[in-house]
């Protein structure tokens, strides 16, 4: 799993919201929420970014991490 995804997972479960409630918190999908959590590599960073407003985080591009 990514680094988005885990931080997404983890935040989400400590402000003891379901992927359902987040998904309408946030405003989005509940199909996207899940899609993000489970590390899809091929997901909107608009969508990314929306999710990640909901911990006043954000993501920027930048250079990718060696695994």
């Amino acid at each position: 799993m990514n680094k988005i995804a885990e931080f997404i997972k983890k935040n989400r479960k400590a402000a003891g919201l379901t992927q359902e409630e987040f998904a309408a918190r946030s405003g989005l999908g509940l199909r996207f929420i899940r899609e993000l959590e489970q590390g899809k590599e091929t997901v909107r960073m608009d969508k990314v970014n929306a999710a990640l407003a909901m911990f006043d985080m954000e993501a920027v591009p930048g250079r990718k991490e060696d695994k």
